[in-house]
């Protein structure tokens, strides 16, 4: 009895000495609103969508719930729903028809292929949405790798660029805002933007994915693009996911080469490398939060583990937190009519 008084006492001793008590901080609704540090607005959100040739299509994705692949008639009107959303900017995958994959990437480039219409449709009916356009050779191959490969299997990286800048700029032709080069070959920042520039569209965004790591969360969106390498792995040119200070060589150099926006990826398993960057660099900093982050909470809620938009928003809310300006998400759809209630 006695130690009970005395653990009395000396907590009423230090309540009288405190001078700041977080808590009146958190008293109300309103309080918690004033002082509350990081928001996660619409507006920060960029939905990938998958786009598939034909008509009034649109085929699940079974490891990735509420994601479907769109033909471009549905596409126009899941982006209408996300701009009333106030979500303003998309990233497009082709969803390429296995018939049209082949080594050499051919349908990348071909003139009126699915991504060039897709863009040109999107920006004749939507002028103010922000299309970005992924750029790498894993949806076009028939192997699965994110270039060319040489008889060994190895991804040849100055052939692939000169793709990937052929793929920049048709996409540029066609409205593109911004570039997304995701393959991690070494000075396609700097090969793109010699290609943009010279050909005029000195206006034309590259959002680099700088820092890209070979993670094991990207299985759903292979499944999605049936995109799976069918040989090896891709950790010759995605990064070693135990590696940080290379993360933030990646990001000097994709900065130097005249990116104007850097872009981590994952997301959640790297807030830490959000943060070091962010800290580094002037540029504004994305973060991916891929497939497989997504997959993991849509199927603890579809057990009842979880309450899955609240522990969706949670992990989108900690990547705003550690420091990412703008949040690539499966989704941003979901998120956005959250934020609206």
């Amino acid at each position: 009895m006695t130690h009970l008084l005395d653990l009395t006492h000396k907590t009423d001793a230090f309540s009288l000495d405190l001078t700041c008590r977080p808590r009146r901080n958190r008293k109300s609704a309103a309080i918690r609103g004033l002082v509350q540090e990081t928001r996660l607005h619409p507006a920060n959100l960029v939905a990938p969508l998958f786009v598939l040739e034909g008509n009034n299509q649109s085929q699940p994705i079974n490891s990735m719930p509420g994601v479907n692949r769109l033909s471009l008639d549905l596409l126009l009107k899941e982006v209408e729903a996300l701009l009333k959303l106030g979500v303003n900017a998309v990233d497009l995958f082709a969803v390429v028809p296995a018939e049209r994959k082949n080594c050499f990437a051919t349908e990348a480039t071909r003139p009126g292929n699915l991504i060039e219409r897709a863009v040109q449709a999107l920006k004749q009916e939507f002028p103010e949405l922000c299309v970005m356009v992924d750029v790498a050779l894993d949806p076009y191959t028939d192997h699965g790798h994110d270039g060319l490969v040489n008889d060994e299997g190895t991804v040849i990286n100055d052939a692939t660029i000169e793709i990937l800048g052929c793929m920049s700029l048709q996409a540029a032709q066609a409205g593109a805002d911004i570039i997304a080069p995701s393959d991690m070959m070494d000075g396609r920042v700097r090969y793109i933007r010699s290609q943009l520039d010279a050909a005029g569209f000195i206006d034309v965004g590259i959002m680099a994915y700088a820092a890209k790591y070979a993670s094991a969360f990207y299985g759903p969106f292979r499944e999605a693009l049936n995109s799976a390498p069918k040989f090896g792995d891709k950790k010759g040119y995605q990064m070693n996911p135990a590696n940080g200070r290379e993360a933030l060589l990646e990001c000097q150099l994709d900065e130097s080469e005249g990116a104007d926006m850097l872009l981590i990826k994952p997301a959640l398993a790297y807030l830490d490398i959000i943060a070091k960057v962010k800290s580094l660099s002037h540029l504004p900093v994305g973060a991916y939060h891929v497939s497989g982050e997504y997959a993991m909470v849509k199927a603890a809620a579809q057990n009842g583990w979880i309450d899955g938009e609240k522990v969706m928003f949670e992990s989108l809310l900690s990547i705003k937190r550690a420091g990412a300006d703008f949040i690539l998400t499966y989704a941003a759809r979901e998120i956005a009519e959250f934020l609206q209630r």
